[in-house]
């Protein structure tokens, strides 16, 4: 197409959006338009499908309900630009630039080309189904609300700050894809690939992550109250900081009734239910806030990141456990067996991990204290204020760069436990060991 038969159908064009008599929708279909200088263009609703945009300049340009169908769109420039509602199914946008675009309701996913005599597989007419390929694209603080990218190949694309709210994201593929801070929230990222994704600080409120693959994923300070993780694969995912909470529904079959069982035994004292085995379970991040675990095997369970708020953990086992990063918060451990447990940034403030009068089978007090045993395990970093260690067992545990301020540790064990860079202010220990007490 030559530039001035472009120009003649952009002015017809613009008449037609005027409702001036000489206008006529614009009709590019399958026009080739490489390179060409389009910025600022107003070509709203018009006909593009197929065309050829490669490296052409569309800055601020106005294509909200375009027909871009399988349009080719490698390396342009459409920062700024308006693409609202424009159907960009099946389009090639591999290494665009949609810097601050507007891509709200747009449709974003594969398309079905009919193709004739010279077909893929060598036959007649039929049906070629392409996948839209915006790998590598620059959609930085773009906006893509409620946009449909559903099956769109977005791999190691930028989307800093893009505002991708109630956005259709379902089987996409993200991988190593750039979205810090980008808003997710609302999104649906069902069964989508966020290898190694960068997500710090992005907002995926309510998002549902139902068999997503985050393997690797940075989700550093990112907000995930309320997302569906069921089947997700945090696998090596860096969650430090992360506001991410998943729900017992979102955990396996197996782990949902051990924990039915165990509720029901609490509640009917023993007679009915069964104590919880969660030995070696998969639990990261779950939500079990004032919930009753009493008496429950935690051995070397994977609580890291757990949501524990107010719950009661009376006589637990919980060994070897790793519990980094968990949210203990005015929880009850008296009597809990926490020996070589991984507590390394951890939230305890408020929390009682003292003893406990054992009672006999009458249920009455035997007048027996059983004190909580953290043996060798390690707090640095954890946050331990005002916490009740009253007569536990410290012996060995490392609390570097705690904060223990109003700490209870009177008549605890302490001996070889490292408080190197622990704040201390305020807290009440025991005497120093005697180092010639055997």
């Amino acid at each position: 197409m030559t530039p001035h038969e472009l120009v003649a159908v952009l002015e017809k064009h613009e008449r037609w959006l005027k409702n001036k008599s000489g206008g006529a929708r614009a009709n590019l279909t399958m026009a080739n338009m490489e390179g060409a200088n389009l910025s600022g263009v107003d070509l709203t609703q018009g006909k593009l499908s197929g065309a050829n945009l490669s490296h052409c300049d569309l800055t601020n340009a106005n294509l909200s309900n375009a027909d871009l169908f399988a349009a080719h769109l490698t390396k342009a420039d459409l920062s700024g630009c308006n693409l609202y509602r424009a159907d960009l199914r099946g389009a090639r946008m591999r290494g665009a630039k949609m810097k601050r675009a507007i891509l709200k309701e747009a449709d974003l996913r594969g398309g079905a080309l009919l193709y004739g005599g010279g077909s893929p597989n060598g036959g007649g007419k039929g049906l070629d189904f392409v996948r839209s390929d915006l790998t590598g694209s620059d959609f930085d603080d773009a906006s893509l609300n409620n946009a449909n990218l559903s099956g769109a190949d977005l791999t190691d694309v930028s989307m800093n700050g893009a505002d991708c709210e109630g956005a259709l994201l379902t089987g996409a593929t993200l991988m190593r894809a750039s979205m810090k801070s980008c808003n997710l929230a609302r999104a649906d990222l069902r069964g989508s690939n966020l290898s190694g994704v960068n997500l710090q600080g992005a907002v995926l409120r309510d998002a549902n992550l139902t068999g997503a693959l985050l393997a690797g994923a940075n989700l550093r300070n990112a907000d995930l109250q309320g997302a569906k993780l069921e089947g997700a694969d945090l696998t090596g995912a860096d969650t430090t900081g992360a506001n991410l909470a998943r729900s017992a529904e979102n955990f396996s079959v197996q782990i949902q009734q051990a924990l039915h069982n165990h509720y029901t035994w609490i509640n009917t004292n023993g007679s009915m239910g069964a104590r919880a085995d969660l030995a070696g379970a998969d639990m990261s991040h779950i939500d079990l806030s004032g919930v009753n675990l009493s008496g429950a095997n935690l051995k070397r369970a994977n609580l890291n990141g757990a949501k524990m708020r107010e719950s009661l953990l009376i006589m637990c086992d919980i060994s070897e456990a790793d519990l980094s990063g968990a949210d203990f918060t005015g929880a009850i451990l008296d009597g809990a067996n926490l020996r070589g447990a991984n507590l390394e940034g951890a939230r305890l403030d408020g929390a009682g991990i003292g003893w406990v009068d054992i009672k006999g089978p009458d249920g009455r007090p035997t007048g027996r204290l059983w004190a909580a045993n953290l043996t060798g395990s390690r707090l640095t970093g954890a946050s331990c204020v005002r916490t009740n260690l009253r007569g536990a067992t410290l012996a060995d545990c490392d609390f570097s760069n705690a904060n223990l301020t109003g700490a209870i540790l009177s008549d605890a064990n302490i001996r070889d436990a490292r408080f190197t860079g622990a704040n201390l202010a305020g807290a009440s220990l025991p005497p120093p060991p005697d180092p010639d007490d055997d």
